[in-house]
């Protein structure tokens, strides 16, 4: 099993096509069939389906795109750490879409500044798909928040995912937004619906929101969750008044909060730059400079 190989097989994976596959990484068809056929040979399974010149992933396959993402990412590591001190290749950052929106573009823009041979690739998602991500080698380093209410040092960041650690980054003021037109609720009782609008399962704010609600007295299984992709269309839920929601004040003061909605501040949420333990490349450092 070579890296060319891994790196063709996840190719193929992610375009479902050899031509395609083959355009991407700048070799011909027939080079692309043969190192995958020699791949499945050596494995001694079928990695894809071939159905109309679509290929989707058998079950092995599957299993197998996972092992491969890993490797090619100790690979790329590899690389790096043998390197000189000077950030080179693919750095691969997640982040929850509200840091990615209101934290991110400075640090980014001077990361780029410095050093325009590395090449980023941002990805956003929910804190635990993110932390998912990360340990599993698909990502080098995420930020996302951690539920966690005391101080930020306490925060054990192994509850997100076995093997990361992080350093803390900022704390976000999280803020329940109410429609217009009523009364500032005195509990989460009190509130005009019962529909709360937010990100899906793995959401810190979400889990943090639920837990508000069982403080308050109020049982979250009796509440419609509406699992949305967008703080746009959070706010619009929220202003249609068919739900509450929870949103960090860093989204509230880009979007300036809409006229009549009402804002109550609900708790303080720590964020966190994780990575795998001992994960280590000269892009990481210098992004964690830019950062500080």
């Amino acid at each position: 099993m070579e890296i060319a190989e891994l790196e063709i097989f996840r190719a193929v994976a992610l375009e479902q096509s050899v031509t395609r596959a083959a355009q991407r990484l700048g070799r011909v068809q027939s080079n692309v069939t043969t190192r995958l056929r020699q791949l499945e040979e050596s494995l001694g399974v079928s990695l894809f389906r071939r159905d109309n010149k679509r290929m989707t992933l058998t079950a092995e396959g599957q299993r197998m795109l996972d092992y491969a993402a890993r490797l090619l990412a100790l690979a790329e590591e590899a690389r790096q750490a043998v390197r000189s001190g000077a950030p080179s290749g693919h750095f691969r950052l997640g982040s929850m879409e509200a840091a990615a929106a209101s934290r991110l573009p400075g640090p980014l823009a001077r990361f780029h500044a410095q050093w325009p041979q590395v090449t980023v690739d941002i990805q956003t998602g929910t804190t635990q798909a993110l932390a998912d991500a990360v340990a599993a080698s698909r990502l080098d380093c995420a930020i996302v928040a951690h539920p966690f209410d005391g101080p930020q040092q306490d925060a054990d960041l192994r509850e997100l995912g076995e093997g990361l650690e992080g350093r803390y980054l900022f704390t976000e003021d999280l803020m329940l937004v109410t429609p217009p037109g009523h009364p500032e609720p005195a509990t989460a009782v009190d509130l005009p619906v019962r529909r709360l609008a937010a990100f899906p399962h793995g959401c810190t704010y979400r889990k943090c929101a639920l837990q508000w609600l069982r403080e308050q007295g109020s049982d979250p299984a009796q509440w419609t969750l509406l699992d949305l992709t967008s703080y746009d269309s959070i706010l619009a839920c929220v202003m249609a008044g068919t739900a509450v929601a929870v949103l960090p004040q860093s989204m509230i003061d880009m979007r300036r909060a809409p006229a009549g909605a009402g804002l109550m501040p609900l708790r303080p949420v720590h964020s966190y730059l994780i990575r795998r333990a001992g994960f280590d490349t000269a892009a990481l450092r210098e992004f964690t400079t830019v950062l500080s």
